[in-house]
């Protein structure tokens, strides 16, 4: 039976889904702890946002995992999206802004898959510098968070791909890459073949941040289609936020992010984002995590006061009166 969803402006649900278990390093299962620290939940509040906090998934952690070199810790993986699968389905349920605090990138899965329970139609806005398209039989690393979108795409191991029960879990017009800059050989050869969009983070720069991510939106046709954000904090550039697992030099500079961010996070069809790769062993100090809540806080904040900004009045008409006839239709007066 289907189920109607009443949107929620001023509600975000928070989940944690403290994981590494995809990723290059350990570290960022620790990311939902360090944010909640920093005052995440406060600034939201602070904000006007009733935040309903579902708590956090049980950690799993990076291995070597040298027995499945090609798809490393698997079962970790399923496991954790399982358990955040369970409580993002609630969350999209109620309504709510749905904000996942991360570790890996493969969290996101999770959240689609809750998302696509109730919504069969549905975008994904990839915002990270590495496309992720790689599989088992390419990967370079046999990490899964290098290989995230190709697993969305249906292409990969069986334990991610059946995720959801039904392939692919969002299709390959409907996913927009965001940010590129880092692709494999492999990558290139898909992506010259491939009707995903795909922004690379030079040309971003070279627009600015809001106009980029304005016509990344017209072009999903996000006023028609629910979309989820996934953000990847490694592609900001390294001098601005170096608490990530994977830096690199480049990336977008955090003007440019924080004005994108702002675009996404403001537009009505937005369902979730989830944030990931903020690593708190690399920031000791805990200045970027502080960073990245002062970000979040913004940009939702503009979201909310979009919401409550009554839209223009239209137009004063300038083709003349209309009446209405009695069959109860409107017709141009002769």
């Amino acid at each position: 039976m289907a189920v109607k969803i009443v949107r929620q402006p001023k509600k975000i649900a928070l989940i944690g889904a403290p994981s590494s278990a995809a990723a290059f390093s350990l570290g960022s299962e620790k990311a939902p702890a360090a944010l909640r620290a920093a005052g995440l939940v406060e600034r939201l509040q602070s904000a006007g946002y009733e935040v309903m906090d579902h708590g956090d998934c049980a950690p799993r952690l990076f291995a070597d995992d040298e027995e499945h070199r090609r798809a490393r810790n698997l079962a970790e993986i399923v496991a954790g999206l399982n358990d955040l699968k369970l409580r993002a389905e609630l969350a999209v349920k109620s309504g709510a802004l749905v904000l996942v605090l991360g570790g890996d990138c493969a969290q996101v899965i999770g959240l689609l898959s809750a998302a696509r329970r109730y919504h069969h139609h549905l975008s994904l806005l990839w915002f990270d510098r590495d496309a992720d398209l790689n599989t088992p039989a390419s990967t370079p690393s046999g990490r899964i968070d290098g290989m995230v979108v190709a697993h969305i795409l249906g292409r990969g191991a069986p334990e991610l791909v059946r995720f959801w029960g039904e392939t692919p879990l969002v299709r390959e017009p409907d996913i927009t890459l965001f940010g590129l800059q880092r692709l494999d050989p492999p990558e290139q050869e898909y992506l010259a073949k491939s009707p995903m969009r795909h922004d690379y983070a030079g040309d971003i720069q070279f627009k600015g941040g809001a106009r980029a991510a304005q016509e990344a939106l017209s072009h999903m046709h996000a006023e028609a289609h629910d979309f989820v954000l996934h953000l990847d904090t490694d592609v900001i550039a390294q001098e601005d936020f170096p608490a990530v697992n994977v830096p690199g030099s480049g990336g977008l500079r955090f003007e440019d992010v924080r004005a994108a961010l702002l675009e996404f996070a403001r537009h009505k069809n937005l369902l979730g984002l989830d944030v990931a790769q903020y690593n708190p062993e690399k920031d000791p100090g805990g200045s970027a995590a502080k960073k990245l809540v002062d970000l979040l806080a913004e940009v939702l904040a503009a979201r909310l006061q979009a919401f409550e900004t009554p839209p223009p009045d239209p137009a004063p008409s300038t083709t003349g009166p209309t009446e209405v006839s009695s069959s109860g239709s409107t017709g141009s007066a002769a």
